[in-house]
């Protein structure tokens, strides 16, 4: 199959979240599989690239854009950069400060825009257009009408997936006139939001398809208490609305060859796990001897917000630092958060070390040096870290809530079976008493050692979402 991918971020390009990772790994995967994709997304400041190669004339809002495009091709997978300086060389992807540009309407509207015409000039015969998240929730839209006016396109069926439905593309209702839309789509059963209007409805209501990230999260979505005011939306199409569970770049993420490890491991041989132990707590300013490394290092990569179960966190912050681990913390996120992790640490610097903000290659030293791994998430619709802490022996702690309960088996003491530790209700309390089971659990080594392999020998690559991926778009095409 021809595939074209329109998204906001991708790796190694740029990245705010997981969106970066499934648009990287994805496309590498089907093009394995025997497809061709080329990713469109725009060149935001510093992408290090190709130069231009070309020009492309973009219509948005009765205004023709003159716009730069660079082709990068990386393992097979071709990425369109769209470059128009106006809207993408920013400091940042999506706002500041925790505030969105106050032309993002625009901003991805000219990404949806842009990689339609560039699709329809490049002569390729896609057979299926993927949109991901709220940034390309035009795409079917503008495709549409872009058919209608021109006889000799090609409609071409739109699968869109949603990554996390608490972004939902939110704008006024009057860039649909500045945009050129029309109020046409001012309707319920349209792009209408509550007096506003979502592009992330846009690509639920008008795609053939409609993806989420695990089997879990779409049937979550579809209920009021995660549904986020979209469940009534999303029930309407629940026919078309598919969980495939993401998968995990295992080439980029394999303690047998992680150059960021000191030393390889693998599950029948962990003895570099100690020696990445080891240096985890020299690089957080934490006792290392041989006392130390005998005690369980809890971690935690995370943005430091609610959905992140921070509030959970932030209600044990008396009980924390008196159980029996050290806690290593890597993420940025609200100021109260950040400052409530730092406070921790200057109080007891022996056991809790912190580093705000993020660096790739300390995140996959957590993976391959810590014991216990944290994702205490109110929700989450497919979740990347626990996958990676399997992977490297470090026993995932979760909230049984979206692609978490996919991919983590909750021990059982009665058979011994389980990858790591869930638990339902979403208090402090049942946290608490989640970690303190683990801590217990973490002191019979047979029995964590078995937790462990059983976690490494899970397969979670790549390959499998892809064959999902191709059963989807064989469906978007058929009807």
């Amino acid at each position: 199959m021809n595939i074209l991918m329109v998204a906001s971020e991708a790796l190694p390009y740029a990245k705010s979240g997981g969106l970066a990772d499934v648009v990287a790994g994805l496309p590498r995967a089907l093009v394995r599989l025997g497809h061709h994709v080329d990713v469109v997304m725009p060149r935001y400041r510093g992408v290090d690239a190709a130069a231009n190669s070309s020009r492309l004339a973009v219509s948005l809002g009765g205004e023709v854009l003159d716009t730069g495009v660079a082709e990068d091709v990386r393992d097979g997978v071709r990425t369109i950069l769209l470059d128009y300086p106006p809207y993408f060389d920013r400091d940042y992807l999506y706002g500041t400060a925790g505030h969105d540009y106050a032309d993002n309407a625009e901003r991805f509207a000219f990404l949806a825009q842009a990689a339609l015409t560039w699709a329809f000039a490049s002569g390729r015969p896609y057979d299926v257009i993927h949109a991901h998240d709220w940034q390309a929730g035009l795409v079917p839209v503008l495709l549409g009408r872009m058919v209608s006016e021109n006889s000799s396109l090609r409609r071409v069926p739109v699968v869109f997936t949603i990554h996390n439905l608490a972004y939902q593309g939110i704008f006024d209702a009057s860039w649909l006139l500045r945009l050129g839309l029309g109020w046409d789509l001012m309707h319920i059963d349209s792009m209408e939001y509550w007096g506003r209007i979502s592009y992330l409805k846009a690509g639920v209501v008008f795609s053939r398809v409609v993806t989420t990230v695990s089997p879990r999260y779409a049937r979550e979505i579809q209920t009021p208490e995660y549904g986020a005011g979209f469940d009534g939306i999303l029930r309407a199409r629940s026919a078309d609305l598919i969980g495939i569970l993401n998968g995990i770049d295992y080439d980029q993420w394999n303690p047998e060859t992680d150059p960021n490890l000191p030393q390889p491991f693998s599950a029948s041989n962990m003895k570099g796990k100690g020696v990445a132990k080891r240096l985890l707590l020299e690089r957080y300013r934490l006792p290392s001897d041989d006392a130390a490394a005998r005690a369980p290092v809890v971690a935690m990569i995370s943005r430091m917000v609610d959905q992140k179960g921070l509030d959970l966190l932030a209600g044990l912050v008396e009980e924390l630092p008196r159980l029996p681990m050290r806690v290593v913390i890597l993420g940025t996120g609200e100021r109260r958060y950040e400052d409530m992790w730092l406070g921790l640490a200057s109080r007891h610097p022996d056991r809790i070390g912190v580093r705000v903000g993020f660096d790739e290659g300390l995140a996959h030293l957590i993976e391959g040096g810590a014991d216990l791994f944290l994702m205490p998430s109110r929700f989450e619709p497919c979740g990347l870290n626990q996958m990676y802490s399997l992977r490297y022996g470090t026993v995932p702690l979760v909230r049984a809530t979206g692609g978490l309960v996919d991919t983590v088996q909750n021990y059982d003491p009665l058979t011994g079976r389980g990858t790591g530790f869930t638990f339902e209700e979403y208090s402090p309390q049942a946290l608490l008493g989640t970690l303190r089971w683990a801590l217990e659990t973490f002191e019979d080594r047979a029995t964590w050692a078995a937790l462990q392999d059983a976690g490494m020998r899970q397969d979670f690559s790549w390959t499998a979402s892809a064959r999902g991926y191709e059963a989807v778009y064989e469906q978007a095409v058929s009807r």
